[in-house]
């Protein structure tokens, strides 16, 4: 298992973790996604290592921008 830990600029709202949490969770691999609209942090855990450029894409598809921590 491993752990990745984001920065998401822009989130406010539940709305904001929802879409972030729809769109990164798709990205196979991921077993978990827990994501603060209050401290902007994302943290995906997965069976096995996703790719920075996979989550960064699925973060902006949410119409965020996003950064490794």
């Amino acid at each position: 298992m491993t752990t990745s830990e984001y920065q998401v600029a822009g989130m406010t709202c539940g709305h904001c973790e929802a879409a972030v949490r729809g769109e990164v969770a798709k990205i196979a691999g991921v077993d978990d996604v827990q994501v603060s609209a209050q401290t902007g942090r994302l943290v995906i855990s997965a069976a096995v290592p996703v790719a920075d450029a996979d989550v960064l894409a699925a973060v902006d598809e949410a119409g965020y921008a996003a950064s490794r921590a």
